[in-house]
């Protein structure tokens, strides 16, 4: 593993037992992204897609095999190192925003930075300064409930970039969008992403969007393989 490696797994083997019968997700499984690369992982439903990205983020916890973020492996940490880890390195956007409903845009992207012991001041500056970067400068105090889809999704996107993070885990971003929406949510993600050169791994059913990515991967069997543009 060179320094520029942001994220990797080895070996990584998942299944699920119910009752008698072991189903497996997938078995040995090698990957690994590297600073500022972005990566598209498709497949059919379920094949494992959202599992992967799970573990891959340490929220979730496989069989066998090693995975490593930033270099160090998160195997034997306790569920709160692998927290601090993940707040600290790691963003997720998924297709529905998740942000807490109670609270402004302005202070569900403060969070991160709060939960990561940056002072309430210096979290509500650069929670501004991200906010308004997605187009959202106008909308810092309204709550979830009262934006649009798209600037719901673009408040989650400056939640996940807020921290500068080495890796954005995204699942399905666009899949709740109309299709001009969705391009213009990955164009944010490219811009964000070669400013902080951040890496995204994201896992998508649109073939659009995985085209826009520099490299594809498809889950299928249990196995990654490495997809060709077409």
């Amino acid at each position: 593993m060179n320094n520029n490696t942001v994220l990797s797994c080895h070996g990584l083997t998942k299944f699920f037992v119910d009752g008698q019968r072991k189903i497996r997700v997938f078995e040995n499984l090698d990957f690994s992204v590297e600073k500022g690369d972005t990566v598209a992982i498709m497949g059919a439903s379920g094949s494992g897609k959202s599992t992967l990205l799970h573990l891959l983020g340490g929220l979730d916890t496989a069989n066998a095999g090693v995975i490593k973020i930033q270099g160090q492996s998160i195997n034997d940490l306790s569920a709160k190192q692998r927290g601090q880890l993940r707040n600290k390195h790691l963003g997720f956007v998924y297709q529905f925003h998740h942000l807490l409903p109670e609270f402004s845009a302005l202070e569900n992207v403060m969070m991160p930075l709060l939960i990561g012991k940056t002072n309430k001041s210096e979290a509500s500056d650069r929670a501004a300064a991200i906010l308004s970067q997605v187009g959202l400068a106008e909308r810092l105090s309204h709550r979830p409930a009262q934006l649009s889809g798209g600037e719901r999704q673009r408040a989650a996107i400056a939640r996940a970039m807020v921290t500068q993070p080495a890796c954005i885990l995204a699942d399905e971003p666009t899949g709740n969008l109309d299709e001009k929406t969705a391009a213009k949510v990955m164009e944010l993600f490219i811009e964000l992403k070669q400013q902080f050169n951040t890496a995204l791994i994201l896992v998508t059913h649109d073939q659009k969007v995985a085209d826009s990515m520099q490299e594809r991967y498809l889950l299928t069997k249990g196995t990654l393989l490495k997809s060709n543009p077409t």
